[in-house]
């Protein structure tokens, strides 16, 4: 993987690059569409790549690991092949759904005991073995196995648990270099920054994630329950330390704001399951603010879904009849908002890079976020 810095905001720390993978380039700042089980929810391939047209997607190791199986994905010749994606994949480690499965799991050096969701058979993630999952997958750029700390938590428990996430990164390491690549392309490896939401814990995860030298970077454990301002102060913490010449990937983040916001941090990369699963509800996000499209106020508004007309759907239909859809539990109601979600996101950070590349990202960000945070 190459990580080529392009340009840098004048009055914030919001960069412009380009990641470029054996299945292509990937203009920064990104938002990953979440592709779960290797299917964007409720969004088919051809809408996926040919309207909202992402550069990255993302698949998820722990929900693959146990359906369809790494078997399965083998057999098929990688993610990309068995979902038609010739673009880029990135998978987690599957550190954040053990986390999030609480009571079915337990946590020690060795790694992770937990019990299935689907069927409650119990298995074992292991720095070692995740590694290996992941190169069953086949995603282009992988990640470290870390623990997940809840918010709040702890500080001893932070503590502890970051220093294990660091022991378990060197594991992760040691056991890449004997795993040999099963499909005809590279595959690039992230650790993870932990440390909850202690300004000391973060400082020493970031320079002990620097001293690495991996080819990008991720920071973990935020966009857990903790306040929006806890999130950036810590972002801002690790990005300081971070290598520059490295892209920084924020995961789980978040709402347009939340994405905005940490892109004058010196974010790079962000994923969050949000715009679908919002949209599926009726919430629908556009530059303005955001729309309860479930609302009786829409019910004779004939007007588009948006004005911006970021992607196809925003023009062929109107908040009345997205509204008449949802009111009918109709799922082709779900499929519109979804698109129209993901390609607002889309349109989103790709608009943050024109302004970081035209030097006037600060001022436009400043007025998305105060438009963004109307409820229309």
């Amino acid at each position: 993987m190459q990580f080529d810095l392009k340009n840098k905001d004048p009055k914030s720390k919001a960069r412009a690059g380009v990641i470029t993978t054996d299945h292509g380039t990937i203009e920064t700042p990104i938002f990953m569409p979440v592709g779960t089980v290797a299917s964007v929810k409720g969004v088919h391939q051809s809408e996926l790549k040919d309207e909202i047209n992402p550069d990255i997607i993302l698949g998820n190791t722990y929900h693959l690991y146990l359906r369809p199986k790494t078997k399965i994905l083998e057999e098929a010749g990688g993610l990309h092949k068995f979902m038609n994606w010739d673009r880029n994949i990135l998978t987690d480690s599957g550190g954040y759904q053990v986390y999030s499965l609480s009571g079915r799991r337990k946590i020690n050096e060795e790694g992770v005991k937990f019990k299935s969701h689907i069927d409650g058979s119990t298995h074992f993630f292991t720095p070692e073995n995740v590694m290996e999952i992941q190169r069953s997958i086949g995603a282009d750029i992988i990640m470290a196995f870390d623990e997940c700390t809840p918010y709040p938590c702890d500080y001893n428990y932070a503590k502890n648990s970051m220093h294990m996430t660091h022991r378990w990164l060197k594991r992760c390491i040691n056991h890449l270099e004997k795993t040999p690549l099963k499909y005809d392309y590279n595959q690039t490896f992230f650790p993870i920054v932990q440390g909850s939401t202690y300004t000391d814990l973060r400082k020493q995860s970031a320079e002990f994630i620097a001293s690495v030298g991996a080819e990008g970077n991720a920071i973990g454990g935020l966009s857990v329950g903790e306040p929006a301002e806890e999130m950036y102060a810590m972002a801002d913490v690790v990005c300081s330390i971070l290598p520059e010449d490295k892209p920084r990937y924020l995961m789980g983040v978040g709402t347009p704001i939340n994405i905005l916001e940490n892109i004058a941090l010196g974010v790079d990369m962000f994923d969050c399951v949000m715009p679908t699963r919002n949209a599926r509800n009726g919430m629908l996000f556009t530059a303005h603010g955001t729309i309860n499209i479930k609302n009786k106020k829409w019910e004779n508004d004939f007007s588009a879904i948006d004005d911006m007309g970021i992607t196809f759907v925003d023009t062929l239909y109107s908040k009345a009849y997205l509204r008449h859809l949802f009111a009918s539990k109709e799922l082709l109601g779900k499929q519109i908002a979804s698109i129209h979600n993901l390609g607002f996101y889309l349109w989103l950070v790709r608009e943050a890079r024109k302004h970081i590349i035209e030097g006037d990202f600060a001022v436009w960000k400043d007025k998305m976020v105060k438009q963004m945070s109307n409820r229309l």
